[in-house]
């Protein structure tokens, strides 16, 4: 048996605020959400002015990224390397905007960005991310 750490409510509101201050600082109007590792909704944050489809999209990127254990970016580049065989896949949406949350290790969530340009998405993703280890749980 393994103890494994479980993303907490107040985990996502923390991975969020971050994310959000930095899309913030960019101008960018985005949607963040935060799944548990089983890709579950925890949170779902849209920014004031976003369009409604990046909900669903921030939602699907964060679900890849947990599912499958790593970047959605990484899946993008294995489709545009050619493996479009992925693309049939359930349950992938390779666009970079969704990054696994580690925490000591352990997978325990992601969180998928939406609403402006993918890299720029990747961008605030990451702020959220690289902020779970600073002092929550």
């Amino acid at each position: 048996m393994k103890t494994r750490f479980a993303l907490t409510l107040a985990d996502a509101r923390h991975v969020a605020a971050t994310a959000e201050a930095e899309a913030a600082k960019n101008g960018w109007s985005v949607v963040i959400a935060i799944v548990d590792e089983g890709g579950h909704l925890v949170l779902l944050q849209r920014i004031d002015g976003t369009q409604p489809a990046s909900a669903e999209i921030a939602t699907q990127k964060a679900r890849t990224a947990a599912l499958f254990k790593r970047p959605s970016k990484a899946l993008e580049d294995i489709v545009a390397g050619g493996r479009v065989a992925m693309l049939s896949l359930p349950g992938i949406t390779a666009v970079e905007g969704g990054l696994p949350l580690v925490y000591r290790g352990d997978i325990v969530g992601a969180i998928g960005v939406s609403g402006v340009q993918s890299f720029q998405d990747g961008i605030v993703a990451k702020a959220g991310a690289d902020s779970l280890d600073d002092g929550q749980s």
